[in-house]
């Protein structure tokens, strides 16, 4: 039984537990019908016990009423993989889609418990209006659509409910349809909970929980390495501050969360990562039946293995680029499009960009293989002569090199590459997957490309300490590595 502040929760209640765990940390909003009718009631069951735990591990706040339950998270650093938090059918939105749905939260009045469409309208056109570069045309098809995609998403969410109308006829139809909304107010603002006013912020890291500082509590380091072996699909020791390496290298923090999550741990001598053999805690299964990208990225690595088992000598080995350094690069370029016009000097919160080197460095550099740009294109002509260009569909058969910057894309989202000027890292975690192959299935083609897991080799002696993520564990390939919770959350938890 997991050492959780909930000691009443019976060994036979502890699947339930875990499962309602994995339910708040991937779903951004728990309503009565969505994800699916029934999950709401089995979170509530758990709320106390949830809130408690959540708090204790991560410092999240946990909102849990009779009609919804949301996750406020503390976030470590800007995450540029979040495309799913905000979407669609699949499509990220862009920033158009993005700039809309806040400008229609903040139209919102408390008073108001319905509102028109084309009273959303008449007050969302001034206000993107007076965004230089962004602004709203009634005539322009492509700004009506961008309206209707942040309509749906708080539709989806319950910030909004439909009750007369449609918003597809209201776009198919010019400005002679309309449509009549109820307004959710207690769900609108649990959707919105900045960890600080965002009028008063002077840089983005403002939105980001206090860095660690060599007086910074032990329990705070510790916090920060489980959030983040939720949140990433593989840290790397090298890739965080020394007090969180430390916690991560210790028997504890990852064996915790397996306890209280039912995932599975996997210690190697670069790092640690938590696997769901289920692939359900994660927002992007790998290796698995995703589409094109994702079986692409499969054999992409299959070959890989096979490219370091027989040329390894040959790969010049490169440091891999610290993360701190992207991080504090991702900070600043949100910074330059910050507008300035309205904030508070004397409020402003202003703290040292993520990256900043505050005399403690990480405990070591990791290098890793560098695999040149014309080995990749080499690697997809090769896929597809092998397979035909047909059994990657019909999007990208006359496009590999779009295909492969597609699958280098995901791998670096997993973690499993890092992409650099030239070529793309490959990290020590895709080793992982070098008993992956990729098979055409014998019933007629559909454009479907499955893979699988070869049987593993008989296991050899492990080494003592932790065995390198070259080294598979003994009798076992390794489930596939599942990008957890917040990596990219199953429903874009933020």
């Amino acid at each position: 039984m997991p050492r959780t502040s909930a000691p009443a929760v019976a060994p036979a209640d502890l699947g339930s537990y875990q499962q309602a765990v994995r339910r708040v940390l991937t779903c951004d909003l728990i309503t009565a019908s969505r994800p699916r009718p029934g999950v709401l009631d089995q979170v509530l069951r758990w709320a106390d016990e949830l809130a408690a735990d959540l708090h204790r591990l991560f410092g999240y706040t946990l909102i849990a009423t009779t009609d919804h339950v949301r996750l406020v998270r503390e976030l470590d650093a800007l995450d540029p993989t979040q495309t799913q938090a905000f979407s669609r059918r699949g499509r990220p939105f862009d920033r158009r889609r993005l700039a809309y749905l806040c400008l229609l939260l903040a139209s919102f009045q408390r008073s108001q418990i319905e509102i028109s469409l084309a009273d959303l309208v008449a007050r969302l056109t001034p206000a993107a209006n007076a965004v230089q570069g962004l602004g709203y045309d009634p005539t322009d098809g492509s700004h009506k659509a961008a309206l209707v995609d942040a309509a749906h998403w708080l539709l989806d969410r319950g910030a909004l409910h439909l009750s007369d109308g449609s918003l597809e006829a209201w776009a198919a139809t010019g400005d002679q349809g309309d449509a009549l909304f109820d307004i959710d107010h207690e769900v609108c603002e649990v959707l919105f909970r900045p960890a600080r006013p965002v009028q008063h912020l002077g840089s983005a890291a403002g939105l980001l929980a206090e860095p660690l500082t060599a007086a910074s509590p032990r329990e705070q380091a510790a916090r920060r390495a489980r959030r983040l072996l939720v949140e990433r699909p593989v840290v790397y020791f090298a890739d965080v501050e020394p007090e969180v390496a430390a916690v991560l290298r210790g028997r504890g923090a990852a064996e915790e969360l397996a306890r209280a999550t039912g995932l599975k741990v996997e210690r190697r001598a670069e790092g640690v990562l938590l696997a769901d053999p289920a692939g359900t805690f994660t927002d992007r299964p790998f290796p698995g039946r995703g589409g094109a990208v994702n079986r692409t990225a499969g054999l992409l690595l299959a070959k890989v293995a096979d490219l370091l088992e027989t040329s390894l000598a040959a790969l010049v080995a490169l440091p891999v680029p610290p993360l701190p350094a992207d991080q504090a690069d991702l900070v600043r370029l949100v910074d330059a499009g910050l507008p300035r016009d309205g904030v508070v000097a004397g409020l402003a919160w202003t703290p040292e960009p993520p990256g900043t080197d505050d005399g403690a460095g990480p405990p070591e550099r990791l290098e890793a293989p560098l695999v040149e740009r014309a080995r990749w294109e080499t690697m997809i002509h090769e896929l597809f002569a092998e397979f035909g260009a047909a059994s990657f569909g019909g999007a990208w058969q006359q496009d590999p090199y779009g295909l492969l910057d597609a699958a280098l894309a995901l791998l670096a989202e997993l973690s499993l590459v890092r992409p650099v000027p030239g070529g793309a890292l490959v990290l020590p975690a895709a080793s992982r997957y070098r008993n992956l192959q990729g098979a055409l299935p014998e019933r007629a083609d559909s454009g479907q490309l499955p893979l699988g897991l070869a049987d593993p080799a008989p296991a050899e002696a492990a080494p003592a300490g932790p065995p390198p993520f070259e080294t598979a564990p003994p009798d076992d390939p390794g489930p596939a590595p599942e990008p957890t919770a917040a990596h990219a959350p199953a429903e874009g938890n933020r």
